[in-house]
């Protein structure tokens, strides 16, 4: 019999504590036990629910945000909706700076949770974004900025939280692999590992330049996170979008997740992993669902579609 949780105190009192499951049918290698991380569990739906409160009660405690200010963020969605739900529960106007091209879903809820949009040049992508917001910031003061990129707070968020949830979940940890975006779960991640299970490998899935996986950057695209050090990240495997739609089919058809391009990326950089490290136990964090990508097409039905067979091609 399952044993029901207590109740919780309100919604932001969820986040955290996602499941961890096995994705058997996706490994390479028989001999390499390969899991997934579903942070889409998390109240608005992906990983960036775990550290939006804690870059809030930054600008609180700094005397950054209060009465008559606004927060805002540069987001390419997840953060920006994150935001929004701690925007609303603590009674904050926000506005979010996002590139004219993010997906319809995206939009969408960001003004559910009564968000304010302004629009970047699509062609500039996230860093276009980022570099408008951060203009806003500095010429106008009612703007508290949450800069997810450059606020150590975002890594120490997973340092506190998505860290010592792996490692009690799984304490046989060979190797975690997680999406590069802002940096913060990867260098969270891996300064826990460091300190708690030092040999634990930290994997980075980094789009080819100019993929355009949402929640992902690739670093030669001019713009390097100011938390990230690459000095934590042991390998990096680069992306396609190509590999990145084939693996978010995979997950769907063969462990019946429904996630996110990001999660794809990270899948095949995780398969390309297992054949490298046999018998090895590797976390993959998968960032989000699927939902709001439907517009995008990924999960239009056709001829190839599900997918009877795993394209190895792809999939490495």
């Amino acid at each position: 019999m399952i044993k029901p949780r207590a109740a919780y105190p309100d919604i932001v009192a969820t986040i955290g504590d996602t499941p961890l499951v096995g994705i058997a049918s996706l490994s390479p290698d028989p001999g390499v036990r390969l899991l997934a991380k579903l942070e889409r569990q998390n109240p608005t739906g992906s990983v960036k629910d775990r550290i939006s409160a804690a870059l809030v009660d930054d600008l609180e405690a700094r005397g950054r945000l209060g009465p008559g200010q606004v927060l805002l963020e540069s987001t390419s969605g997840n953060t920006g909706i994150s935001l929004g739900l701690i925007a609303t529960r603590r009674g904050y106007p926000i506005t979010l700076v996002m590139a004219e091209n993010v997906s319809v879903e995206r939009r969408q809820l960001v003004q559910a949770f009564g968000a304010r949009i302004i629009d970047s040049p699509g062609a500039l992508g996230s860093n276009g974004a980022i570099a408008k917001a951060r203009e806003l910031a500095a010429s106008d003061d009612r703007y508290a900025l949450v800069d997810q990129y450059g606020n150590e707070v975002n890594s120490t968020a997973h340092e506190l939280s998505t860290g010592p949830e792996i490692l009690a979940q799984c304490p046989d940890i060979d190797a975690f692999v997680a999406g590069l975006g802002t940096g913060g779960t990867l260098m969270g991640v891996a300064r826990f590992m460091r300190r708690a299970k030092p040999g634990v490998k930290i994997v980075a899935a980094e789009p080819v330049q100019g993929a355009g996986i949402p929640g992902l950057r690739s670093l030669e695209d001019g713009f390097i996170p100011e938390i990230l050090d690459q000095t934590l990240i042991d390998k990096s495997f680069v992306i396609s979008s190509a590999e990145a739609i084939a693996g978010v089919r995979a997950l769907l058809a063969h462990e019946g997740i429904f996630a996110g391009p990001s999660s794809g990326a990270i899948l095949v950089a995780a398969r390309r992993l297992a054949r490298e490290m046999p018998g090895a136990t590797i976390v993959a964090l998968l960032p989000d669902g699927g939902w709001k990508y439907l517009s995008g097409g990924v999960f239009t039905p056709g001829p190839d579609w599900p997918a009877a067979e795993l394209d190895e091609a792809l999939l490495g």
